[in-house]
């Protein structure tokens, strides 16, 4: 194959994380799918098949449990006291939360780029769940 074509390949790899904004769990999903087809035709697709899905399996890990410290706060204001909501707390977890959101997302962009120029690029706070 390639180089260019790898390139492009390693660029859509990590582009394909995007799917999650359509459909559940399609951000961990279509990178695993893409990595695993072209895994074999090169060493570069290989890394940049493990550092696509290891941030977004991270990233889902990170949301989940942002996601699981909002019901706190949740549950006390609906079980309790009913008018003193407590509108602070889930709005700066959904905040934080949004946040993540922005910076996975600019991520995913740089990591394309980079892909596309031939380089690897190590998303940052990654767990090695795949090595």
């Amino acid at each position: 194959m390639s180089h260019k074509n790898d390139n492009n390949n390693g660029f859509l790899l990590h582009l394909s994380a995007f799917f999650g904004y359509l459909f559940p769990f399609g951000g961990v999903i279509a990178p695993l799918i893409f990595w695993e087809l072209k895994k074999k035709e090169s060493d570069f697709l290989d890394k940049n098949g493990k550092e696509a899905v290891n941030f977004n399996l991270s990233f889902l890990l990170y949301a989940f449990v942002l996601g699981f410290s909002i019901l706190p706060f949740a549950f006390h204001s609906i079980f309790k006291e009913l008018h003193h909501f407590d509108l602070f707390g889930i709005l700066s977890m959904v905040s934080i939360i949004s946040v993540l959101a922005m910076v996975k997302f600019v991520l995913i962009i740089l990591a394309a780029l980079k892909a596309n120029q031939g380089e690897v690029f190590k998303y940052p706070l990654t767990i090695k769940f795949i090595k």
